[in-house]
């Protein structure tokens, strides 16, 4: 009797629930890993930030997701649903458009537990080391702990897809006398609400959505909010509408006195650097002897985004298109 193959899913948000249906549909026996103990990965709103508020300790306690109380996605939700499984409208649910994530947590559940995904999933298992099996590419060891136990579980799989996400290792900028500005330093992957920054002179670094919302989020409760870009199209002044918002070229420099200075000639005197400057991909449970590696921040090479030529189709990654990216494309990626 031949025994379906074995698969591990790293990951139970988006991209690992996708993966989990798609490889149950053919039959396969099918694992899904997930350190927490819930699932929607980044879409599970946890109140809780990192040790380290800009990510740079590797000893750091971590949290996963990088959800802010107020966040609401950028993409309506017809594109937030899945090809054959749209995003629905619920009683007493968010009927906006661009609903909160509230909406999608409910959404995932509810997509996790018609097809019988709930039951695949080992909750609280954090997956430590994936390495081949005596360079046999069909033959991965998985470690795993639950829940931060130290005795770590060893099982050998037919093939493992990656699903865990690139929205929790804060990248950030090269800033020159960093070293010594006393102010306090923030990664939005750490920010959840605007109070903390009552009546402060915040900068803000970075021109995509999520400095889009902070800034004018906590510019509700801040003395003045300062926002810094690379964009070369970028304007400097005075944003209308707003009495105490300005926006800037990149950050030039800062000093010790918590002078902060910028590339069109302006400077202030600010309590808070705040860096939305995205993320890193991060693996450090993978071992696969320099066959896939992480560039200029590019995981490569991958065939299609998902499959390492060398080793496919035994690893995958779904997940990794970081621009345009929603839930239709990850069911085709699956």
């Amino acid at each position: 009797m031949t025994h379906p193959l074995r698969v591990a899913v790293i990951g139970a948000g988006v991209a690992g629930l996708a993966a989990a249906r798609s490889l149950r549909r053919e039959g396969l026996d099918v694992v899904v890993f997930e350190k927490s103990n819930h699932l929607g990965g980044t879409w599970s709103y946890d109140p809780r930030t990192d040790s380290d508020p800009v990510g740079l300790d590797p000893n750091r306690e971590v949290v996963h997701t990088s959800l802010y109380r107020s966040l609401r996605t950028n993409l309506p939700r017809q594109l937030m649903g899945f090809l054959d499984y749209p995003f629905p409208n619920r009683n007493n649910g968010d009927p906006r458009t661009f609903p909160g994530h509230e909406e999608v947590l409910w959404f995932l559940n509810r997509f996790s537990d018609e097809f019988g995904l709930r039951g695949l999933t080992r909750f609280g298992s954090e997956v430590v080391r994936v390495e081949l099996v005596s360079e046999k590419s069909d033959s991965w060891v998985v470690e795993s702990r639950r829940n931060r136990d130290s005795v770590l579980t060893r099982e050998v799989f037919g093939a493992v897809v990656v699903c865990t996400g690139h929205f929790t290792q804060p990248r950030l900028p090269t800033i020159p006398g960093i070293e010594k500005w006393p102010g306090y330093q923030i990664h939005s992957h750490n920010y959840r609400v605007p109070e903390p920054f009552q009546g402060q002179i915040v900068v803000v670094i970075g021109f995509a959505s999520s400095a889009f919302d902070i800034s004018r989020e906590i510019a509700k409760v801040a003395k003045e909010v300062h926002i810094a870009t690379r964009s070369p199209d970028v304007k400097v002044m005075k944003l209308a509408n707003h009495d105490n918002m300005w926006q800037h070229k990149m950050v030039k420099c800062v000093s010790e006195d918590r002078l902060v200075a910028f590339d069109d000639g302006s400077s202030v005197y600010a309590d808070v650097l705040f860096y939305c400057t995205g993320y890193k991909y991060h693996f450090p449970f993978l071992e696969t002897n320099g066959i896939v590696t992480i560039e200029d921040n590019r995981v490569g090479p991958l065939y299609k985004h998902v499959f390492p030529p060398a080793l496919a189709p035994w690893l995958s990654f779904i997940g990794i298109p970081e621009k345009v990216f929603d839930s239709k494309i990850t069911i085709l990626l699956a």
